[in-house]
Order: C-alpha cells, then sequence, then structure tokens
C-alpha cells in the first residue's frame, strides 16, 4: 500500500459495495445473500447480516493469500497498532495463541518458559506442540494477592537454566486490567536470543490515549495477540496477531495460522475489525473520551459510597514502556512484592470493603438490578468500561451499588472452604484474595519442565473422588473456572491443599467450571495412586 489512509476500511467497505451490486450468488453460503429465508420472519436480524456473509470469490480476497481489501486492511491495522505485520483473526485471540506457540515450538519436545496463570488456549497450545513448558512464578501484588506478571530476575533464571528455551511467553495485562513494565522482560529475552510472545488480549486499546498504559509492541515483544471484540468495538471472536522483529519465522507463522484457522473466515467478523480499527485510526485519543468520563463518574460515585474499594496501584504509573512514566517499573521488586505498576482504567475491580458480600454474592445482586458484570471471583468484581460506555449507565450502575449497601447488613458472610483431612497449605497472600479465579501459583520460582502432549487420559487409571479429599492426588482433568479461562489443574497436576480450597471456595461461591466431568464439581477424576500420566 502506497499511501496510509486511515479513515479507509477496505474489507467493509467491499461488503457495501457487493450487497448494492445485487449479483445472483451461483456459490456458497447455501443461504444465498439470505434469500433461502425471504418472505418469513425466521431468520430475524439475521436475514440482514446474510446479505454480507460472502465467501472467497472474485473481489473478496482470501485471508490466507491476502493480495487485496484484506491486505490492504492488515497493512492499516499495522500503522494503527505500531506493528511491523498484523494478521486478522477470526478465532479470537486463542488462534493467535496457538499459532505462535506453534512456531516458536514447530517440534514436539521443545522448551517454552511462560507463567503458569495461562489462559486454557496456551495450555491448549502446549498440548497441541508436544511442549515441554517451564513455569514461572508471577509476581504477587501484596495488596490484593493478585498475580501480576514475572520477574525480570525470573525470567533471566528460567533462560539461564534452560538456553534451550525456544522463547518466553507471558499474559499482561491480567483479567483486572492489572500490569507492569514489560520492557525489562523484552530485553531479557532479546539479551538470550529468543522472542518474547504476550497474550494481551485485554489490552488492544493500549498505547491509544495518555491514559491507558503502552502496549506491548511499545515495551518490545515480538508477537503480540490481541482480543479486539474484547476492549475495542469488533464482533465477538475478531482479534488480531502483531509481529515486529527478526525474532519469529513469519512464513512458518502464516501456515501455522492456516492451520488453526477455518479456510471460510467469516467476513462480517473481518468488516468488523476493519471497523473497530478505522474507528481507533481516525479518531486517535478522541475515540477514548466517553467511555474514560464514564469510569470517571464511576470513580467519583465512588468516593461518596466508602462500603466499596477500587483496586489500583499504590502509584499508577502509566507511562511509555521504560520510560520516566514506568521508572519506578524499571527496577524489578523482589519476588513476591508484584510489579504492579499499571491499571487499565476501562477495569474498573470493585470489592465490598466492609467484607460482607464477596465477588460472587456482589455481582449476583448486581444482575439482579440489571446491571450484568464482566466476572467475579471470592472477593472483587470486574467492570469492563471500553470506549462504547457511557456516562449515563454508570449512574445507573452507582444507583444500584447504593441499593445493595442499604440492603446488605453488617455481619460477615462465610463458610467453610477447608479440605476436610488437613489444614489449608499456608500461602503469602492476603486471605481475602487468595480465592481468585485467575490466579493459579506454587512455590517454586522456576518449575522442573513439564512434558504435554496429545495422549488422552486413560479412564482405567483414574477415579473419581470427592473434591474435598483430593489433596495429595494427581488431576485426570482439566478443571477451569470460566471467565477468566485460566485452568486451575491440568492432567497429571498434583493437586496441592491450596488447590484443593480453591476450588471448594470457587464451587461455594456459584463459580462455572469448564472441561471437567462435574460441572458442579462435587467430584474430581484423579489418577488412582498406582498410576499416573504425562500432562
Amino acid at each position: 500500500m502506497d499511501k496510509i489512509l486511515p479513515g479507509r476500511a477496505p474489507v467493509y467497505e467491499m461488503l457495501e459495495q457487493y450487497r448494492v451490486k445485487g449479483n445472483i450468488s451461483y456459490h456458497v453460503p447455501g443461504h444465498k445473500n439470505g434469500e433461502a429465508y425471504r418472505g418469513s420472519d425466521t431468520a430475524g436480524f439475521l436475514n440482514e447480516v446474510m446479505r454480507y456473509d460472502v465467501t472467497e470469490i472474485t473481489g473478496t480476497d482470501d485471508l490466507h493469500h491476502p493480495e487485496g481489501v484484506i491486505r490492504e486492511a492488515q497493512e492499516l491495522a499495522a500503522d494503527c497498532f505500531g506493528a511491523e505485520e498484523s494478521f486478522f483473526l477470526v478465532g479470537g485471540s486463542t488462534a493467535g495463541n496457538l499459532a505462535l506457540i506453534l512456531t516458536v515450538c514447530p517440534e514436539p519436545g521443545m522448551t517454552l518458559i511462560l507463567q503458569r496463570n495461562v489462559h486454557k488456549s496456551v495450555i491448549h497450545g502446549l498440548m497441541l506442540a508436544g511442549v515441554r513448558a517451564v513455569f514461572i512464578e508471577p509476581q504477587i501484588d501484596p495488596l490484593s494477592g493478585l498475580a501480576v506478571a514475572p520477574a525480570a530476575e525470573a525470567v533471566q533464571a528460567a533462560l539461564a537454566a534452560y538456553s534451550e528455551a525456544a522463547a518466553v511467553l507471558v499474559t499482561m495485562p491480567n483479567y483486572y486490567g492489572m500490569g507492569s513494565d514489560l520492557a525489562p522482560l523484552a530485553r531479557a529475552c532479546h539479551t538470550s536470543g529468543v522472542p518474547l510472545l504476550v497474550d494481551e488480549a485485554h489490552g488492544a486499546h493500549y498505547g491509544q490515549h495518555p491514559a491507558l498504559p503502552a502496549g506491548a509492541l511499545m515495551c518490545g515483544a515480538d508477537g503480540v495477540v490481541q482480543s479486539t471484540h474484547k476492549m475495542l468495538p469488533a464482533l465477538t471472536m475478531g482479534a488480531m496477531l502483531h509481529v515486529q522483529g527478526p525474532w519469529l519465522d513469519r512464513t512458518l507463522l502464516r501456515q501455522r495460522l492456516a492451520m488453526v484457522q477455518s479456510s471460510s473466515p467469516s467476513y462480517p467478523v473481518m468488516a468488523s475489525l476493519d471497523l473497530a480499527r478505522r474507528l481507533v485510526h481516525s479518531q486517535g485519543a478522541g475515540a477514548f473520551t466517553a467511555g474514560l468520563a464514564a469510569v470517571d463518574v464511576l470513580r467519583r460515585g465512588l468516593a461518596t459510597l466508602p462500603r466499596y474499594g477500587l483496586l489500583q496501584p499504590a502509584a499508577p504509573l502509566q507511562g511509555a514502556c521504560g520510560g520516566a512514566g514506568a521508572a519506578a517499573a524499571a527496577s524489578t521488586p523482589p519476588q513476591g512484592m508484584a510489579a504492579y505498576s499499571t491499571q487499565d482504567p476501562f477495569k474498573a475491580v470493585i470489592y465490598d470493603a466492609a467484607g460482607v458480600l464477596g465477588g460472587f454474592e456482589l455481582q449476583r445482586r448486581l444482575e439482579e438490578k440489571g446491571i450484568v458484570p464482566e466476572m467475579s471471583d471470592d472477593r472483587h468484581v470486574v467492570l469492563a468500561f471500553s470506549l462504547g460506555s457511557k456516562a449515563e449507565d454508570t449512574q445507573r450502575l452507582l444507583a444500584a451499588l447504593r441499593e445493595i449497601a442499604g440492603e446488605t447488613g453488617t455481619a460477615k458472610q462465610g463458610a467453610s472452604t477447608k479440605c476436610l483431612h488437613n489444614e489449608p497449605a499456608e500461602v503469602h497472600v492476603q486471605a481475602s484474595a487468595k480465592y481468585s479465579t485467575w490466579n493459579n501459583f506454587t512455590n517454586d520460582l522456576i518449575s522442573t519442565p513439564v512434558l504435554f502432549s496429545m495422549k488422552p487420559v486413560n479412564p482405567v487409571e483414574t477415579e473419581r473422588v470427592p473434591l474435598e479429599y483430593s489433596a495429595g492426588r494427581t488431576a485426570a482433568e482439566m478443571v477451569i473456572p470460566y471467565p477468566p479461562g485460566i485452568p486451575l489443574l491440568y492432567p497429571g497436576e498434583w493437586i496441592s491443599e491450596d488447590i484443593c480450597n480453591r476450588l471448594i471456595s470457587l464451587r461455594q461461591g456459584g463459580a462455572k467450571f469448564q472441561a471437567c466431568a462435574d460441572p458442579a464439581l462435587q467430584h474430581i477424576q484423579v489418577y488412582n495412586n498406582k498410576k499416573g500420566g504425562d500432562a
């Protein structure tokens, strides 16, 4: 593309032209521009969507070999988000995480260094690639007890211990919008000659406004996955993968993307990526003015409601990576003291400062009043704002919080969350936050390599036991609280007292679980005492 035109939306504009032309379809999809439902009301609003739902024909380009409008749209995205090359993803950040792992670990048995509390798509990528995973401890914010990212020293130590490692992968920001400066991690990786991969699913908007933290690319990351549908206005499943620098084999990456994405990608989803990029690209920081104003209404309202606390760093630092605004983070705190220096203002994380309502109960009460949060854990409720949020909606939220404060008493609620046969393990986090669905860590700074594979669990080697009696056993299934989708257990992982207690607490709080045979988590599949398997 000779000239960057931020106001263009090539894929979206092509679809509009397609609809106006009214050509007769003798190609898939079978709904024939919605004509299959014409004359009936059975398709509803989808009838209009189908008029834009095309496939790879003359003029629509091909996601897996872009030469026309998709190529132009991806080049515009690269310019907008500061990448050398950008790829549209129609399977969410999941597709990007899988493709990156399969690229840096092209052969089974290769080593990847990463934090343990990663999204399930990363664990699935480890399985598909047959990776030897070396887990490093994330740093913990001492006030909230929530995990952020590994310290640069931990990354350096892991790279020194496992010089054969192919890459380092971290998640930034976490589900709560918490983050730290990635520049020291990028420097550590590049000094060792490996790329830094970042699951930035919740940070697609980063770097687009002075009030927002710097993005991973600005901090020197080499491969960055962003869910454009999460914090920017694309359709669900719309995401992007951004790359820069010499550390990734881009030819192999394209081949891996073709493997994990549909050969018939959704054009409405790609058009929504195009529109989301155009909105930010053409309006710049101004695109976020209304959304940030809505957040400010919440902050000012909470100041008059001492019943509720708002999660934020002790000293907010939203500056550029490695620059003056991140000076405090450039000197990484000791392990155990979290490098929590940035907070996404659009992720408002509230909690009952009186300790009366847990996070799950507070979410339930908000939903009863028509307010639907993003997620909750045992203590916190995550409210996801965006550039589409409105100040008047925030007033409704504040009204609901005031009503809830008036409806609830002052006595703490609580129930036993202990494993039945042992005292809970000592953990070095604030007791009120140790049951977060995001946290998953051990007391080991660097783990021994864990071999993942696609080998299925042999049912003969497993048994079903009550969750309360599972501590000390080896998990034979994956257990994933969702959201946020961070596996607390994978097959072959030892079940600690802390994990057992955490799962009991999540179950009692009403958390939803994926991947396990008993979604109510009354029981859990474990390897029987005489047998066990690899992850």
